[in-house]
């Protein structure tokens, strides 16, 4: 028997997903988050799982970790001391920035703050022309000089991006050879090994973020891959934020791509549930403690992006240009928003009542269970409202005092608004749905999608709670509910592929392109990928590597990456590129223009080593005992009082209409009058609308 285990650091929970190689068979355990410390968050989690479900350490097989550190050290400015080496003239780029911000109107907003102070920012005088030729020479003199300047500044890495250094990197090798021999044991990180591509700001910006948090998770995968090998597990690997994984010495090489790796891996397993059950259009939804997460799987296929910003102001929107640092790594396309259980409920200074973005986290957490929150949050609104267990969470393991939920909504929301604790609980949960909707009609109607055409599939320990809300206000017809919901994340760790992301700018029009220069770009990038998949055991016949360009017409200022056939670069593989752009910029902003050239900025290889699949199932073999029913209100019609059935009950007694909650270990499905549910052979819940016509009328 072999063992798969993923673990996912959630705002307020950390999740261990389990699964059998051998039957497919898929177990949890939860923990609290430990933010003082997240490693002792997931030693508690693994050994949980020990307990709780039966692993041995010995017989795992395979160990995954979506990590929060790279995020949480740029959004909280506590990151590395940095030592940011440009070309002469050019160290205050990264204060200048681009002119985009995230409010066109507001100017007073403040840029976010540098990750490199000036006087940290150090200068060389070097040039490398727009054609990569050298203009003026390095000279070792200067680089001697640098060194003892770093030597003064006693920095935890350094970071070298150079101008031009993407079409000629020679200066920078130079100076990266120079550094890694003075400075033996601190991170260097040069522009050309990191992102070796056109638009120098975010090349900077991407080398500075790598610089920032490469020594915190440096410290974190190295201490974290010691302890779970003396409990006996295998090597780490860590998920990235394109929805892949990679071995830890990868990871540190660019640390920029585990920027995203949690929720990356929920969207990568809902893929996989699609693929099993046939259903190949998904919006996956994904609720936790502090985030709400949307995304888009069209066809199979989970769309990536590498237009994204981290560590901004607020947090106000990653997908936003101006609110963060831009870093150009591949990061699976997905909406975020401020909307969780542990969403604090408050009432803005025009009476209006507003929920998020500031959360209760794990600690103190909701107030309803009693670790010192004193303000409402979503999870209190959810326990007042009946949707979730007034006595226990988690299986007992998580005492609920509703009474301090009812008071602590009855002084904050409702006394102040007039209105009763029902009202304002359920006017607190209206609320965040509607910044939820806002989630998935950014990845569906703003993409150019018609929900409709989309399965949702909600997950996360807060999703099933919310979903069929969600569903009903974007007009979606059906709702799956995977296995271990609440730790549907961490399950997508053990369920998606080893993946690293090359690329190369080649900066030609189609017509002007040379096929052999292209040919010998894509050859470099296949033996850097053949070489990582090696490295990691992957045996020949599970590698893919996977081609593609980023594609403009000539006078556009941004490209789309389109696919690029496999097999030699020629003459006509070119014109069938211009081809698939052609498509492709039709059905992204429905136009296209034939007869105007094309141009290829930048080339790329995503290589890919393929894990044995393993098909997941939900355990629902057992019935447990019966439940007692207790009051739920729903704004269809006030306070209901509702059966309460686990998914195995619900399995053996078929389909079933709502008013009906559905609890489990990790989550509780609330299934509002208008839908049922039912589990199909392989363990899932599905949620269907049973009165289509009459909820339209009703939003009409």
């Amino acid at each position: 028997m072999a063992w798969r285990v993923g673990v996912d650091i959630g705002g307020t929970f950390t999740d261990v997903a389990v699964m059998n190689e051998a039957t497919g068979h898929t177990g949890i355990a939860k923990v609290s988050t430990t933010p003082h410390d997240f490693g002792e968050g997931v030693l508690n989690g693994l050994r949980r799982a020990i307990e709780a479900q039966g692993v041995v350490p010995a017989e795992v097989s395979f160990v995954s970790h979506a990590t929060t550190v790279v995020t949480n050290a740029l959004l909280q400015g506590k990151g590395a001391r940095v030592a940011l080496v440009c070309t002469k003239g050019f160290r205050d780029l990264l204060e200048l920035r681009r002119s985009a911000r995230s409010d066109l109107y507001d100017i007073n907003q403040d840029a976010p703050s540098v990750l490199v102070p000036r006087h940290c920012r150090l200068e060389v005088d070097e040039r490398i022309d727009a054609q990569g030729e050298v203009v003026t020479a390095l000279e070792t003199a200067d680089v001697n000089k640098l060194i003892e300047s770093i030597r003064l500044l006693n920095v935890e890495a350094i970071g070298v991006c150079l101008l031009f250094a993407f079409l000629n990197d020679v200066h920078e090798a130079e100076i990266g050879v120079r550094l890694r021999a003075a400075f033996p044991n601190k991170s260097v990180f040069l522009s050309s090994e990191v992102l070796p591509e056109i638009r120098e700001f975010e090349r900077l910006s991407t080398t500075a973020v790598c610089a920032y948090v490469g020594p915190i998770l440096d410290s974190y995968l190295r201490g974290l891959e010691i302890a779970i090998g003396r409990l006996g597990f295998p090597s780490l690997y860590v998920m990235g934020s394109s929805g892949g994984v990679f071995d830890v010495e990868e990871g540190l090489k660019m640390p920029a791509m585990a920027v995203e790796s949690g929720p990356a891996a929920g969207v990568m397993a809902a893929a996989q549930l699609g693929h099993q059950t046939g259903k190949p259009n998904l919006i996956s939804f994904d609720m936790g403690g502090t985030t709400a997460k949307a995304s888009l799987i069209e066809n199979g296929d989970v769309k990536t992006t590498s237009e994204y910003e981290v560590g901004g102001q607020g947090n106000v929107n990653r997908w936003m240009n101006g609110t963060g640092h831009p870093i150009r790594v591949p990061v699976v396309d997905l909406a975020e928003v401020s909307a969780g259980g542990g969403s604090i409920a408050w009432i803005d200074p025009g009476g209006a009542l507003r929920v998020g973005p500031e959360s209760a986290g794990a600690v103190p957490g909701p107030v309803c269970y009693g670790r010192g929150g004193n303000r409402p949050t979503v999870t209190d609104a959810d326990v007042v409202l009946g949707y979730l267990n007034p006595a226990y969470l988690l299986g007992g393991r998580l005492a609920i005092n509703r009474d301090a939920a009812v008071e602590a909504i009855h002084t904050h929301i409702a006394e102040p608004l007039g209105l009763d604790v029902l009202t304002a609980a359920s006017g607190i949960v209206e609320v965040v749905n509607h910044s939820m909707a806002d989630a998935l009609r950014i990845v569906s109607v703003e993409r150019g999608y018609d929900p409709r055409e989309f399965s949702l599939v909600a997950f996360g320990g807060a999703g099933p709670v919310h979903a069929a809300a969600l569903a009903e206000e974007l007009d979606l017809g059906e709702i799956i509910i995977p296995p271990i919901p609440g730790g549907f994340s961490a399950l997508g760790l053990v369920t998606t592929d080893l993946r690293r992301d090359y690329s190369r700018t080649y900066y030609a029009t189609i017509a002007g392109a040379d096929p052999k220069v292209m040919n010998d770009l894509f050859l470099e990038m296949e033996q850097a990928g053949q070489a990582m998949l090696g490295a990691s055991g992957i045996s020949e016949s599970r590698r893919r590597l996977t081609r593609s360009a980023d594609c403009r017409y000539v006078r556009q200022a941004y490209e789309l990456n389109v696919p690029f056939d496999e097999g030699p670069i020629t003459a006509k593989a070119l014109d069938q590129l211009a081809k698939t752009f052609h498509t492709r910029h039709r059905h992204v902003y429905g136009h296209e223009n034939p007869n105007e050239a094309v141009q290829i900025v930048n080339v790329r290889l995503t290589a890919t080593g393929y894990l044995p699949r393993v098909p997941f199932t939900a355990d629902a073999s057992d019935s447990g005992p019966s439940l007692p029913a207790r009051s739920v209100w729903f704004p269809q019609g006030g306070e209901v009082k509702c059966p309460v059935l686990t998914r195995g009950r619900l399995r053996e007694d078929g389909k079933a209409a709502g008013p009906l909650i559905i609890e489990e270990l990790d989550t509780t499905v609330v299934v509002p009058p208008g839908w049922a549910a039912e589990v199909d052979d392989r363990g899932f819940m599905i949620l269907v609308k049973t009165n289509n016509d009459a909820c339209r009328e009703g939003k009409e």
